[in-house]
């Protein structure tokens, strides 16, 4: 596989109450497409340093509100991302904030969400390479509200508008020697189809793997 950026995806099938990984992994996989060897999994235990280690990026579609990380587990992806590797973060997979040291890698708390609806998302006034040349979109979502950590310096790269008000919507920053990217929208299947939003996560892969600056 040498020259493709190593991909675990992890999230949860059986035990998801609301976002099964297998449900968006066929979308995900053309997503990233070229360039990228991607795996999932739902066993918690590869996120051990000393298997999380052999990937350049980790892209979490966690599941588990209820359930916390163990000790192990969060070491592991903490280590992973401060000594070099990419975490993307897609829509439940802030799930793992659970444990408060992922909350703040991650670089927010989820709050909870109005009901499922047409939203409308634009890009903040940024150069980053990640939204460089992207479009404003609408597409149906779960409206996430976050509170953002004052402890990391992250930089928000998109919004969406609900009455009136705008929310953040997605962010990156900087973690140790490595990258986190955050992108709300990612409820289901149809919420990967927009061409918009596809390469929106093609880009923050490529990003938060090291592939771009």
């Amino acid at each position: 596989m040498s020259g493709l950026i190593r991909t675990l995806v992890f999230g949860d099938n059986e035990r998801a109450p609301y976002h099964p990984l297998h449900a968006i992994e066929k979308e995900l996989r053309a997503i990233i497409g070229e360039g990228f060897h991607m795996e999932t999994t739902d066993d918690y235990e590869r996120l051990h340093k000393e298997s999380i280690e052999q990937y350049d990026l980790c892209i979490s579609y966690a599941d588990c509100w209820e359930e916390k990380l163990t000790d192990a587990q969060v070491a592991g992806l903490l280590a992973f991302v401060a000594e070099g590797g990419g975490l993307l973060v897609i829509h439940n997979g802030i799930s793992v904030q659970n444990r408060h040291e992922l909350r703040q890698l991650i670089g927010a708390k989820f709050l909870g969400h109005p009901p499922y609806r047409r939203l409308t998302f634009q890009y903040a006034d940024t150069r980053h390479v990640m939204v460089e040349g992207a479009e404003p979109f609408e597409m149906d979502e779960e409206p996430y509200r976050f509170e953002m950590d004052s402890f990391i310096d992250t930089e928000l790269l998109m919004t969406y508008t609900m009455d009136g008000k705008s929310y953040p919507a997605a962010w990156a920053h900087k973690y140790g020697l490595g990258r986190v990217a955050y992108l709300m929208p990612g409820h289901h299947a149809p919420s990967f189809a927009l061409p918009a939003y596809r390469s929106l996560i093609k880009s923050a892969a490529k990003w938060t793997a090291g592939a771009c600056k």
